[in-house]
């Protein structure tokens, strides 16, 4: 197959890479890879192999790892390397670079030195997860890694409890059933839940229910493979129609019905279109 191989101005790129399929690679991310200078890589086996599947040369061009061990000594060499005119694609294992990847402080470096930062996107877990989960995407927070030690793991939850966003993690499956029994114990059994498995690859698997039912589920399983959880937002169950009209009411006093309609959302944990739907509708009964 053949890939656009000409040059790319000097600059940083960073360039999404599958979390499983290869072949959801983006043709721009290829045409990157093609060209770019120096190719810079979280894991230069699976970037290596990742190019081969698809027909990418590299023509004596270098790849060069770059993670979250990599130095300040290694930030230093590649911002040199563009300020000599070179093109850099960084890309890490998996997924988007910077999302639970390395690539920021590389990122922030080339930033400090006036240097162009573009973004080559596609797959992306958190993204990918949001989309099959069932659960409301209209706001999301992405917390990331939660902490291993159960008491820290629990009081970062705890600060999550009121968040009115569908909440996105990413976590170990050994971790995964001690995990889900901390965020029931917190959270409460009744949010709805959803955990992702294997995203695009050949054992993917999304199972939904509460957190009560999710961490049964989970307590003695042997978990292989990448993870997702997702933990619907907080309040939504709870919350009466009475009351969201009389928020609504009270909101529309002072406010169009597009604002009022967010800041009811928010204070409520419900979805904005929602909401914005019951406003309508009072509206147009008077």
């Amino acid at each position: 197959m053949n890939h656009m191989t000409k040059p790319l101005s000097a600059g940083l790129y960073f360039v999404a890479t599958p979390i499983g399929s290869a072949r959801d690679i983006t043709l721009r991310a290829l045409d990157i890879l093609a060209s770019a200078d120096l190719i810079a890589a979280e894991d230069t086996r699976t970037a290596r192999k990742l190019m081969e599947i698809h027909g990418v040369a590299l023509n004596g061009r270098k790849v060069v790892a770059f993670h979250d061990h990599s130095g300040e000594g290694a930030v230093a060499r590649l911002v040199a390397d563009i300020q000599a005119g070179k093109s850099v694609a960084y890309v890490s294992e998996a997924g988007t670079p910077l999302v639970a990847d390395p690539g920021y402080e590389l990122g922030r470096a080339v930033i400090a030195a006036g240097l162009p930062v573009t973004s080559a996107p596609g797959a992306s877990a958190v993204l990918a997860a949001l989309t099959v989960s069932g659960l409301a995407t209209d706001r999301f927070a992405f917390v990331g890694f939660l902490p291993a030690g159960k008491q820290q793991r629990e009081t970062e939850i705890a600060l999550l409890r009121d968040v009115p966003f569908t909440l996105v993690f990413y976590e170990s499956p050994k971790r995964v059933g001690e995990m889900l029994g901390n965020l029931r114990d917190v959270l409460g059994g009744e949010r709805q839940a959803v955990v992702c498995r294997e995203l695009t690859k050949r054992f993917e698997e999304v199972t939904r229910g509460t957190l009560a039912e999710l961490a049964d589920a989970f307590a003695d399983r042997n978990v292989k493979g990448e993870l997702v959880v997702l933990v619907g937002r907080g309040g939504a169950t709870d919350v009466a129609d009475t009351d969201v009209t009389e928020a609504l009411r009270e909101a529309m006093k002072t406010m169009r019905v597009k604002d009022a309609a967010t800041v009811v959302a928010g204070a409520l944990g419900l979805p904005r279109r929602q909401v914005y739907q019951i406003a309508l509708n009072m509206g147009e009964d008077g």
